[in-house]
């Protein structure tokens, strides 16, 4: 097996959602524990589970193992293809990034479970990456068809995580801390696989059981910083400047009573599998190190970061050394051409051009959830020889069209090679991973 996967299969083994969830809460007869709190499990009449996000599914598995027949109703929404089978919780299917009308009809089946639960109810929640995008109730006077307008247009103006959630969340009946009011007076208890860099309980999954600190007036400066004023729909565009004016309801803030009835829980990160990546490495034989795990900004841009450091290390390696350098993040692409790809392609392929000719280096870019924008790739392996292996392919021209994954195609095909990643849905989502190995 090709190293860098080798060591990318380690770093997903440690965040599999069931195995997070399982490590994270038990149950010793009638008492639940999960990190630092314990909920006697006599107190509630009725148990729900609620939830979200690409990995959720494998989440509710958990859960289920552990609750069974306690568990009254549950309902998660998953991205197409997702699903595991559950025998107490219903599944429903939804599209992401770009939500669509399965994606509403499964939002308001669980806001009704959410209001269904009383003082007398623990409604445990399952989020994970893609929660935003599935969880989809559009406020009063917004179409989904001006939601999905909105996302559209933030994701290729290059928007990241924290300004399109900041959008999101003042266009949203349920974001914002909105699930966990429609939950209050239940006892709330939220288990989060992390997606965001450092794990902001109010941006994973847009915060729909977190306090809300953002406002409509940041939602508006993000429209303004890309210049969407006059691309935006015209009722998400009044409905923002309503609520800069104080004339719509903010977001739930700190001071809001279901707070006091609130658990959350991050049970797997980045960090955590950048960590068990960086122990394979090693065992691997490779000198191993993270050097950031907090990758943000234009894949591109990183690309090139990543070039340089790569002929830092080299020029100080000895020879017959070999290193190991790992990252991650979450990178974003400005889309200006008309091909396909995603943000960890893109990179791999940028740095594939940067480093055309280098003996001793390759990249293996990928989305811990197995996919890497609209198309059925997660990333790519390239190294010194990637742009230059087959005559006629030229690489600079698919870069400049956003069409890393067109390129990374025709390369497979006629090098016989297996450049591009496809995986296929891993079940879990904690960003992407960059493993850079270097040999002198």
């Amino acid at each position: 097996m090709n190293p860098a996967l080798a060591i990318f299969n380690a770093g997903l083994a440690a965040v599999a959602p069931y195995y997070a969830v399982m490590a994270a809460l038990s149950i010793s007869d009638d008492t639940l524990q999960i990190a630092d709190r314990r909920y006697d499990l006599t107190a509630f009449d009725n148990i729900y589970v609620l939830g979200a996000g690409k990995a959720t599914a494998r989440m509710a598995l958990a859960v289920e193992s552990q609750l069974g027949a306690r568990i009254v109703s549950g309902a998660i929404v998953v991205k197409y293809g997702h699903c595991v089978p559950l025998s107490h919780i219903k599944q429903l299917e939804a599209a992401h990034p770009v939500p669509d009308q399965a994606g509403v009809v499964a939002t308001r089946h669980i806001l009704q479970l959410a209001y269904d639960a009383d003082e007398r109810s623990l409604v445990i929640t399952l989020l994970s990456g893609g929660a935003s995008a599935l969880l989809v109730a559009p406020t009063e006077g917004i179409t989904l068809k001006d939601k999905q307008q909105t996302t559209r247009l933030l994701l290729h103006a290059g928007a990241d995580i924290r300004e399109l959630n900041a959008v999101r969340k003042h266009l949203s009946a349920i974001k914002g801390g909105r699930l966990a009011q429609a939950v209050y007076p239940a006892q709330l208890l939220t288990l989060i696989l992390s997606d965001v860099i450092g794990d902001p309980l109010d941006v994973i999954a847009s915060g729909p059981t977190a306090p809300d600190d953002s406002t409509y007036a940041e939602a508006m400066q993000v429209i303004r910083r890309y210049k969407l004023e006059t691309q935006l729909p015209q009722a998400v565009l009044r409905h923002l400047l309503a609520g800069q004016q104080g004339l719509v309801a903010e977001s739930v803030k700190r001071d809001a009573p279901c707070w006091a009835k609130t658990q959350n829980v991050v049970v797997a990160n980045l960090r955590l599998a950048l960590h068990a990546a960086l122990d394979k490495a090693q065992q691997l034989g490779f000198e191993s190190r993270i050097v950031d795990d907090a990758v943000s900004g234009e894949a591109r841009e990183v690309a090139l970061q990543l070039a340089d450091l790569a002929r830092q290390e080299l020029a100080q390696m000895q020879s017959g050394e070999r290193r190991c350098l790992l990252s991650g993040g979450e990178t974003t692409v400005t889309v200006s051409g008309k091909g396909q790809g995603g943000r960890n392609q893109e990179l791999a392929l940028a740095f594939a051009i940067a480093i055309a000719g280098m003996c001793g280096v390759s990249l293996f870019s990928a989305g811990t959830d197995g996919t890497d924008g609209p198309n059925d790739a997660a990333g790519a392996y390239v190294n010194g020889t990637t742009v230059s292996k087959v005559d006629g392919l030229a690489a600079h021209r698919y870069l400049a069209d956003n069409d890393s994954y067109g390129y990374f195609q025709k390369l497979d095909e006629m090098s016989g090679g297996q450049s591009h990643f496809k995986p296929g849905p891993t079940g879990t989502n904690v960003m992407d991973m960059q493993i850079l190995l270097l040999q002198k």
